[in-house]
């Protein structure tokens, strides 16, 4: 299983003086784009603040090439960064779209820093940094930044529904936790705010003084009870969507990993859609970079005689990571002869709670290497219970 585009660094032969290197610093209002020209001594930079940015980088950029064509330099590529951002990924595809710029994606938290208590930022500085990180990935270097995969329209669109899923679960949760909070405030405790009927026989509850609920309460308890009815609709209406989806493609690679995984047992359909989009979809390099996607590798701190470890790492996915340890919970108490199971418990045989605790963790990250290979080469974990196929 390998990938032809290491996000440590560049498999493309650098040269540089045949190559115009150019970083922009995004912002809402603003963008500075700065370029490494040959043939130039300056480093030119140029803010931009049109309403069409896009094409300004664009004509930006190829003003430059002329530039450094007239100084005697031959062009033959472009190559082109910025940080993960608000921005997404729109701009790399679009700037690809081109035919003649390559368009690279720096993540964030990959370029060093300063760590003086109070360091300086600006554009211009930012704009220093990341051509130095950016020169040193193309020269195939690795340690000065990371680039992040650059994804297609199609496949962020297919993580919509599920992370939007998410955020409706998040706010059914909030709004009943609200209800119940005013409900307990005036001592009812014997009454369900989730129920089908409960706007109906909310007039007939009582407190206990013998009172009814006061008149804005009750308004209030009605508007959230609507809004928690508007919510549970569109739930059902995005796992609708999503099985009907299923149901019209069965032969597209990301839904056969999806009905795959969700015959285990212990798995349902919308952990499945999760792992599949936002991990196991991706062509990723090997075990340690699944790993390392679910943010489940440990963070060790060493230094001279000290060796301890600092816990997770968390520097992945924390939708993958938690709803992994969900999962692992959830195997260790369906499947309970599957050997990576049987690891699980055999460690924790002590019964501390800490110990548990750590393992789980551990379980988790083996569980997700075991369902990346599952879906990626057909190997089954070891005792895993499969359902039937449908």
């Amino acid at each position: 299983m390998t990938n032809n585009f290491d996000t440590r660094k560049s498999c493309t032969p650098f040269d540089q003086g045949k190559t115009l290197v150019a970083v922009i610093e995004l912002s809402q209002k603003t963008w500075l784009v700065g370029g490494i020209v040959p043939g130039l001594k300056r480093s030119p930079a140029k803010k931009l603040t049109g309403a069409n940015k896009e094409g300004e980088t664009l004509r930006l950029l190829l003003r430059w090439r002329d530039e450094a064509i007239q100084s005697g330099q031959a062009i033959e590529r472009i190559a082109v960064a910025f940080e993960t951002g608000r921005d997404g990924f729109w701009l790399a595809r679009w700037l690809k779209a081109q035919g003649m710029i390559e368009a690279y994606v720096i993540h964030a938290a990959s370029t060093a820093v300063s760590r003086e208590h109070r360091r300086a930022k600006t554009d211009r500085l930012d704009i220093e940094l990341l051509q130095r990180g950016f020169l040193g990935w193309l020269r195939g270097e690795v340690g000065h930044c990371k680039m992040v995969a650059i994804p297609s329209r199609e496949e962020e669109d297919s993580k919509r529904p599920g992370r939007e899923r998410e955020t409706l679960v998040s706010q059914c949760t909030r709004i009943v936790n609200g209800m119940k909070g005013d409900l307990a405030r005036l001592g009812v405790c014997n009454f369900n705010p989730k129920l089908r009927k409960a706007p109906a026989k909310l007039d007939a509850v009582r407190t206990p003084e013998g009172c009814p609920i006061p008149p804005n309460t009750i308004a209030k308890l009605k508007r959230d009870m609507e809004r928690l009815r508007q919510i549970k609709e569109q739930i059902r209406q995005i796992e609708t969507e999503r099985l009907e989806r299923i149901e019209k493609a069965p032969e597209e690679k990301a839904h056969v990993m999806i009905v795959l995984l969700a015959r285990v047992l212990g798995m349902g359909i919308e952990t499945a859609d999760m792992l599949v989009h936002e991990a196991l979809s991706r062509n990723l390099r090997d075990r340690r970079a699944v790993a390392r996607l679910g943010g489940l590798t440990g963070s060790p701190d060493e230094s001279g005689s000290r060796r301890r470890e600092k816990g997770l790492a968390r520097a992945g996915s924390a939708r993958l990571r938690t709803g992994m340890i969900q999962l692992a919970w959830r195997m260790v108490m369906l499947q309970k002869d599957c050997a990576l199971v049987q690891w699980f418990m055999a460690r924790t045989a002590d019964g501390r709670p800490q110990t548990r605790k750590t393992m789980i963790v551990a379980l988790a990250r083996k569980l997700l290497i075991a369902f990346w290979r599952m879906v990626t080469t057909g190997e089954i974990p070891e005792g895993m219970i499969l359902r039937p196929a449908a």
